[in-house]
């Protein structure tokens, strides 16, 4: 059994990479022979934390396993990043454990492939700024990946505490590109595209603040009850997903199955897109959004492109098992 360490990931795994296997494992998952199991994920009522699993079966690259983990938002006072993870792969042909994966780097990565690959099927051509929702951690990894799919020219940006927004300011300096800290009205106004990217239970994003032509990438919720945006938002728009199944369960299109406004037949999983089974957005003033759950399949795709990585660099740990 292979052990890849936390702290080996960074100088292994590039965004390239994970944007490559994300696009990969959607379009798989629309073909239909890659597919997630159901989804664990549950308050623990300890130290305020999320914790569960994410599984599936990729037939096409053999990709068996899990990842293990969850969101524990009192580690930043701790030095530690607030979602921890490990994954887990096994031998699709024997069941053996094959190899045990740093998760922490690799869920940062996959979930800003994830809306990157949204932004490049799915935003207008022409779109020039990009608006951030939240500050945390994962934020900017979004925007790294963000602005390799359109010629953006200014990122402008809202948090729930504006002290944090600096982290915004100082990602988009080193891309080259001014930042603006905008109110919601300000940033649905003026923002071609938006990453939402926050662990809100209650929306900040309204309905009256998004303008025809935006898209919208919502990668926060992937929990029962939380919302990022204003469930109207989703009957205005038209909707695609990384997995149905999770979107109207624990994703942002939950509340909106809940009220009524929309089915599940009307949500579009990204991977049709992707196949050009679907034409994706259809004209300039469409609103599409892009409902980003994070499906078990990411994670297998981005950990056993950084296990191959590690045995070529020679640091991944072989040990009997």
């Amino acid at each position: 059994m292979l052990i890849v360490p936390e702290a080996e990931i960074a100088a292994l795994m590039t965004p390239e990479a994970a944007f490559d296997a994300v696009e990969a494992t959607f379009a798989a998952m629309s073909r239909k022979s890659a597919y997630n199991f159901p989804v664990i994920r549950e308050a623990i009522g300890h130290a305020d934390a999320l914790y569960g699993f994410k599984s599936g079966f990729d037939r096409e690259s053999l990709a068996l396993g899990l990842k293990s983990g969850g969101y524990w938002p009192g580690n930043a006072d701790k030095g530690l990043t607030n979602h921890q993870s490990t994954i887990f792969l096994f031998d699709a042909d024997t069941g053996k454990c094959s190899a045990i994966v740093g998760g922490n780097l690799l869920t940062a990565l996959r979930t800003a492939a994830a809306s990157a690959v949204s932004i490049k099927h799915l935003a207008r051509p022409d779109a020039q700024v990009l608006g951030m929702i939240g500050a945390g951690h994962q934020s900017i990894f979004q925007m790294q990946a963000a602005v390799k799919q359109r010629n953006f020219k200014k990122v402008i940006g809202w948090n729930y505490h504006p002290e944090m927004l600096s982290r915004l300011a100082d990602c988009a300096a080193q891309l080259g590109l001014p930042f603006e800290e905008a109110s919601l009205e300000t940033l649905g106004r003026d923002a071609d595209v938006i990453i939402s990217i926050t662990s809100s239970f209650a929306p900040s994003l309204l309905d009256a603040h998004v303008t025809p032509g935006t898209h919208i990438a919502c990668m926060g919720t992937d929990t029962k009850g939380k919302q990022e945006v204003e469930a109207a938002l989703l009957q205005r728009a038209t909707v695609f997903t990384d997995e149905i199944a999770q979107s109207i369960s624990i994703g942002e299109a939950q509340h909106a199955v809940t009220a009524g406004l929309i089915k599940d037949t009307d949500i579009t999983e990204i991977g049709a897109v992707i196949n050009a089974t679907h034409p994706g957005r259809t004209s300039a003033d469409e609103i599409t959004l892009f409902d980003g759950t994070g499906v078990g399949l990411q994670d297998l795709a981005v950990a056993a492109k950084v296990v191959e990585l590690a045995q070529k660099s020679g640091v991944a740990i072989n040990v009997d098992f």
